[in-house]
């Protein structure tokens, strides 16, 4: 099993997202890329910390390869919309990859380059090298599992019928 942490905007959507998918072992929702050691969930909506919130998978890559995990994440960001998903606004919810292995990095900026060219304005994912990895509180773990009629941005819709666990 490999790890990569990624940001879609509001992470409750975004691990949903995964944890359904064939191939992906574990999720989890937290906080990274920040200045603040360990933040509370109060504290990165303030905007002053930095973090983005991210949702951990750990994926199986025989079944899921890196380049699936990432098509699976275009499907459901703006890649060009800076700060904002959905309704949400603010640098929480930026658009990122943050690979755990080195090896992993050629690979996205690779698949990052092609998808530009579909766009025409520019593409603000950040891509990065994971600095930081803090669990988000338990309340945000598996958030739309246990409570299935709560807010999310992501239309769990685009997962393929052949693509669900």
């Amino acid at each position: 099993m490999k790890k990569i942490v990624v940001a879609g905007g509001c992470f409750w959507g975004v691990e949903e997202y995964y944890r359904r998918l064939k191939g992906v072992g574990a999720t989890r929702v937290g906080y990274a890329q920040g200045l603040l050691e360990n933040p509370s969930y109060q504290e990165v909506c303030s905007g002053k910390t930095l973090h983005a919130e991210v949702a951990e998978i750990e994926y199986d890559p025989a079944v899921l390869p890196l380049t699936k995990v990432l098509e699976l994440l275009f499907r459901i960001i703006d890649p060009t919309s800076l700060n904002k998903q959905g309704n949400d606004v603010g640098t929480q919810y930026r658009v990122g990859v943050y690979p755990v292995d080195t090896e992993d990095m050629d690979v996205i900026k690779a698949y990052v380059a092609e998808r530009q060219k579909e766009y025409k304005k520019p593409l603000v994912l950040e891509l990065e090298y994971l600095r930081d990895f803090y669990d988000a509180e338990t309340y945000h773990q598996k958030y739309l599992v246990k409570n299935p009629g709560g807010y999310c941005h992501v239309n769990m819709g685009l997962i393929k019928p052949e693509e669900k666990k």
